[in-house]
C-alpha cells in the first residue's frame, strides 16, 4: 500500500536505512518511498503487504520507520489492500472495516 499526503517542513535529507538499527522490509512494516535516488524521500510511504527483503538494499534501501501494531491493525491494512485490488489502481478515500 502506498500513501502520500501532508508535507512535513523541509525534506528528508538522508536515507537512514543503513544507520543505527536496520529494520527489514517485512510484512507490516512502513517505509519511506523514494525514487532511485535514496536521499530524496519526503511525504510518501508504503506498507509492506508481504516480506520485501530486497528493498533493504535496492536503490540505497527503503528506510523502515514504523510497523503495523497488532492483529486488529492488520485487519484494517488487509481490508484496504483488498479494496485496492478489487477496484484496480485507484485513489481510495475511505474503507469500512467490520
Amino acid at each position: 500500500l502506498h500513501g502520500s499526503g501532508v508535507s512535513p517542513p523541509g525534506t528528508i535529507s538522508q536515507n537512514e536505512t543503513h544507520t543505527g538499527v536496520i529494520i527489514s522490509n517485512t510484512r507490516g512494516t512502513c517505509a519511506i518511498a523514494h525514487f532511485d535516488v535514496p536521499d530524496n524521500g519526503n511525504t510518501e510511504f508504503f506498507i509492506n503487504l508481504q516480506d520485501n527483503l530486497h528493498l533493504d538494499s535496492a536503490y540505497g534501501g527503503f528506510c523502515v520507520f514504523a510497523q503495523v501494531a497488532d492483529d486488529a491493525s492488520f485487519k484494517v491494512v488487509d481490508a484496504i489492500a483488498a479494496a485496492v485490488k478489487a477496484k484496480g489502481k485507484v485513489v481510495l478515500h475511505s474503507v469500512s472495516v467490520e
